[in-house]
């Protein structure tokens, strides 16, 4: 996959510059369409800690009000085309399709999402399915130890896989109460929220439970391995 089918994200890397020094409370217009409200510097959410002790706001991370759609080559948004195949080191593996998706335990929650290109969107609701219970129901082997989040045209975003089944990291398919609108990936993708936002892969079509690594599209193109905001683990 040709990293020309990510022109969305390549700009906005490109002008990260931008946007570290943009003046506090300034309406951006994102590429691609649409206006985006830089926080200002003395929001008092960017001073908050997390349960963890860790700030709330990483470190070269701005407010943002509204998820940026950052490209990739969207796969069919169609709920009925869905598939998600659940394999690997399992003894169970699962191919779900949107309504037995549905079906299983549903999460809600409110958590922060941040951008490796150095936004973030503090207090965003999220509904879907914990990747943990999926892996309970897979039987996954003690031996694995990364997940591979498939996804469209042969997209993948390698994650531990101690952080995979935290009660964080869901198969969602909401965003703020709605079906993901299609620039986020839907009907269903990843959502990673304490590493940086391009390991939560969208338009998911697999959950791949292995051994051994396998880094992923971004990964293999000069992006951190791990991908830790509070480290700003950008790249590798």
């Amino acid at each position: 996959m040709a990293s020309d089918k990510f022109p969305e994200l390549e700009r906005v890397i490109r002008r990260r510059t931008f946007l570290r020094f943009a003046a506090t409370g300034t309406a951006l217009t994102a590429l691609g369409g649409g206006t985006y409200v830089l926080a200002s510097t003395d929001d008092p959410r960017a001073k908050e800690r997390r349960p963890d002790g860790r700030p709330r706001l990483p470190p070269g991370q701005r407010i943002l009000d509204a998820l940026k759609p950052m490209g990739g080559e969207p796969g069919d948004p169609s709920p009925s085309a869905f598939r998600l195949r659940v394999h690997g080191a399992c003894d169970n593996p699962l191919n779900l399709d949107f309504a037995a998706l549905l079906a299983l335990p549903q999460t809600e929650q409110t958590c922060d999402v941040h951008c490796v290109t150095g936004w973030s969107v503090l207090g965003s609701k999220w509904t879907g399915v914990r990747v943990a219970e999926l892996a309970k129901l897979a039987k996954v082997h003690d031996s694995a130890r990364h997940v591979i989040f498939e996804a469209a045209y042969g997209y993948t975003a390698n994650v531990r896989i101690a952080e995979a089944l935290a009660p964080t990291v869901l198969v969602a398919h909401k965003h703020e109460g709605n079906p993901l609108t299609r620039p986020h990936g839907p009907p269903a993708r990843a959502l990673v929220p304490d590493l940086y936002f391009w390991k939560s892969a969208k338009w998911l079509t697999g959950i791949r439970f292995v051994k051994n690594d396998q880094p992923g599209y971004w990964e293999t193109r000069g992006y951190h391995n791990h991908a830790d905001p509070w480290n700003s683990e950008r790249y590798g």
